[in-house]
């Protein structure tokens, strides 16, 4: 018998189109060829396959009081039937042990958190549905609506119309001997930072732990996850790590969102970390960590592009497409500066474009741009880029010398509450419309 390996769950198009809910199949008798009452039906064990649907495998019963066993999905008839009856004359009494990759339903999943891909939530998935599909039987679909209903009432097949797709969430299984098999998908990795640092946000220190783990396997996300993280939250989880994993983040991190973020570290670690840094960083950060972190010098990011002002628009522009380690939004204003560092002008990305590259840098420039000394208030730094339009703006010290820049979104960060990230992000209208499973959508 072949396993299948489609992705999608199947629709009434199909010609096997069973489908069961676990909250039927738990408590179900387990009886043998005679008719004999062996048990009863405790979980239900799959097997994880990658972006495949998880595999029924078999079921694990209660069989003489505290005994748990299993029965292979080939030793007994089909699961839809009020009766699970065995096919095979004998019974493996030995006591039940889970293999890598295999997760019970009812212990791993039912009742616990799970990460909605889709609208990057956590829900807790209160039923789940299994489909007999290529004669076989597949976890397809999840329950998270929360079950206002009396006691011992179940879901009925007749009310489908709430239930999504498997592959739109993130189990947080807490399953050792499972997460190997877990992180080969790991879902969680197609969300953006800041929805993630959302649902470390939102989660128990356990579900913080998993989350974390499916992130670390990419060093670039993590770092950039920490940075979106309240700051007080991250300290917290770093403080857990040793001083070679916190320089690892850090390293990764733009030298201001690193300098913050050892700033919030307990004062005994700051220095270890800083001297676990690269040379390169390690300069920058001890240079921001310098300001007071309410001024300008303490909210600049040092990593902008700045270039002779006699440059080639051509060249300015080659700079740009070769600054892959700068962030972007440091990269809306470009920066003329003399032999000395000192500041002459500030011209937009887009007029770069708009003239012909053979013309020099400081002809596009404004020779005169808004800018500001380290010690100015984030407030009037808010006031002069509203008055002027400015997504970026100078920092110089007193003989003009370009020290940083300071952009908006950072200005923005400084003047919201401090607990502007438990608010409730506003979703896109069309959030769901675009990213649900193709295939749920046919089968609705």
């Amino acid at each position: 018998m072949s396993e299948s390996t489609s992705a999608g769950p199947p629709t009434h198009a199909d010609d096997d189109d069973r489908c069961l809910t676990l909250s039927r199949i738990l408590g179900r008798p387990l009886i043998d060829q005679g008719g004999e009452l062996l048990g009863r039906v405790a979980d239900v064990l799959v097997r994880l396959r990658g972006a495949h649907y998880p595999l029924v495998v078999g079921v694990v019963a209660q069989v003489g009081g505290a005994r748990r066993v299993f029965v292979p999905a080939g030793d007994a008839a089909s699961l839809d039937t009020e009766q699970l009856k065995l096919t095979s004359a004998r019974v493996d009494l030995r006591q039940f042990e889970r293999r890598e990759g295999e997760v019970l339903l009812r212990a791993d999943v039912l009742g616990h958190r799970m990460i909605d891909v889709v609208d990057a939530h956590l829900v807790r998935a209160f039923d789940l549905e299994l489909a007999h599909h290529g004669q076989k039987w597949v976890l397809v679909r999840v329950d998270v609506r929360h079950p206002r209903r009396l006691p011992g009432f179940r879901t009925g097949r007749g009310e489908r119309h709430g239930w999504r797709d498997w592959t739109g969430f993130e189990a947080l299984i807490g399953h050792a001997h499972s997460s190997a098999t877990r992180a080969q998908v790991a879902r969680i990795r197609q969300l953006k930072p800041a929805h993630i640092a959302d649902l470390l946000e939102a989660a128990s220190k356990q579900e913080q732990q998993e989350i974390l783990g499916r992130v670390h396997a990419d060093p670039q996300l993590e770092a950039d996850v920490f940075e979106e993280l309240d700051r007080d939250r991250a300290a917290h989880i770093l403080d857990a790590r040793t001083d070679p994993e916190i320089a690892q983040v850090i390293a990764k991190m733009p030298a201001d969102d690193a300098a913050d973020t050892i700033a919030e570290l307990p004062q005994r670690r700051r220095q270890p970390v800083l001297d676990l840094l690269p040379a390169h960083q390690r300069a920058k950060v001890q240079t921001l960590l310098g300001f007071n972190p309410a001024s300008a010098g303490g909210l600049m990011t040092v990593d902008f592009l700045a270039l002779p002002a006699a440059t080639p628009l051509e060249q300015v522009l080659a700079a740009v497409r070769q600054a892959r380690s700068l962030p972007p939004e440091a990269l809306t204003s470009i920066q003329a500066v003399d032999d000395a560092g000192r500041l002459r002008g500030v011209a937009p990305l887009v007029a770069l474009l708009q003239e012909s590259p053979s013309t020099a840098l400081i002809e596009v420039c404004d020779t005169d741009p808004v800018r500001v000394g380290p010690q100015a208030d984030i407030v009037d730094v808010a006031i002069l880029m509203a008055d002027h339009n400015l997504t970026a703006i100078p920092v110089v010290d007193a003989d003009a010398h370009l020290l940083g820049v300071i952009t908006v979104d950072d200005v923005l960060e400084a003047l919201l509450p401090r607990d502007w990230r438990r608010r409730e992000p506003v979703p896109p209208p069309d959030a769901r419309s675009r990213t649900r499973h193709p295939a749920e959508r046919d089968a609705r």
